[in-house]
């Protein structure tokens, strides 16, 4: 690990529990707090997160926004319910053709809300703790030369204590140490719990798909540096485990973005168009494997800053509950 990727780690390492509610208050002044999470088909688990963050938060956060990214079950309704303003993604930006996927709905997030620091949350964490919002949002209210937090936390799986996370060390952090080495230092790169100040966000792309974590990591790098990073021990974090079959996909769409980034930075020269299809088996019921081929392909959605769109009235949580 660089030097410097350790001197960062003991001066802008922190854990949620150096960040009090009474302490942020203090510290958030006139600063406003836009909290989103992306949701499709959770559920089970957003009503709960959405109360939390209400209920324990209220002092904190100014605004509760979910998107529902075509959810084909009452996701929008039940976080309409609990409190949250919900937002269906391809309505926002309509004049826009829609993309896919969890980056595509953080990016539209920026449209219709108001925030000056954007915390992003997972809407499918069980157990959910107002510590992982908390947390993250600690290092950008304290500290103005903080430009992105970003969690860390121990993944258990299967009773193990940190069984998860099998993206992060198969393909994640390889992928980063080789090309990335600044960014050695972040325990969870792809944690779905980070907070940013709209300033920095409006200022980069953001990828769709599984790929917008490791991209937004990158890109926010070439624009603040290190120094302008944090990252927030949270403790624990359990969600719904992914099939293997899954996670192929998720990790294919993560090496198509380290694939745009080393393009674009002029770090590798690209002789071909890398395939946006998987090819996976499945035994079928004859015992024979069946190939199964899907589309992995991620777009990418430009700066917010140079759409030329009129703003989205922003209100606070609870002010609209019913989705859109």
């Amino acid at each position: 690990m660089l030097p410097e990727v350790h001197g960062w780690l003991r001066c802008r390492t922190s854990s949620a529990e150096d960040w009090p509610l009474r302490d942020l208050v203090a510290a958030k002044g006139e600063t406003t707090v836009s909290v989103v999470l992306p949701a499709r088909d959770e559920r089970e688990t957003v009503g709960e997160i959405v109360g939390v963050i209400l209920r324990e938060l209220a002092a904190l956060v100014d605004e509760l926004v979910v998107i529902d990214s075509g959810s084909t079950d009452d996701t929008a309704r039940v976080a309409a319910r609990a409190g949250a303003r919900v937002h269906a993604q391809d309505e926002i930006l309509p004049q826009l053709k829609p993309l896919d996927g969890k980056g595509e709905a953080l990016w539209k997030s920026l449209a219709v809300t108001s925030g000056d620091v954007l915390v992003f949350a997972d809407a499918d964490i069980r157990k959910f703790r107002a510590s992982l919002i908390r947390g993250v949002l600690g290092p950008l209210l304290a500290d103005p030369t903080v430009a992105y937090a970003k969690g860390c936390y121990d993944r258990p799986l299967d009773g193990a204590p940190n069984g998860g996370g099998r993206v992060t060390e198969l393909v994640a952090r390889p992928l980063i140490n080789l090309h990335w080495p600044e960014l050695a230092g972040f325990v969870q790169p792809l944690a779905g719990e980070y907070a940013g100040r709209r300033s920095a966000l409006e200022r980069v792309p953001f990828l769709t798909g599984y790929g917008v974590e490791l991209g937004l990591l990158i890109d926010l790098l070439e624009l603040a540096g290190l120094d302008g990073f944090a990252q927030v021990d949270l403790g624990s974090r359990e969600h719904a485990p992914q099939s293997t079959e899954a996670l192929g996909g998720m990790a294919s769409q993560i090496m198509l973005a380290a694939w745009s980034r080393l393009e674009r930075q002029g770090k590798i020269r690209a002789c071909h168009e890398p395939s946006v299809r998987l090819a996976q088996f499945r035994r079928g019921h004859d015992q024979r494997h069946d190939v199964l081929t899907r589309d992995v392909g991620i777009g990418e959605r430009p700066p917010m800053l140079t759409l030329d769109a009129p703003p989205v009235a922003a209100f606070p949580h609870g002010g609209n509950g019913a989705p859109a």
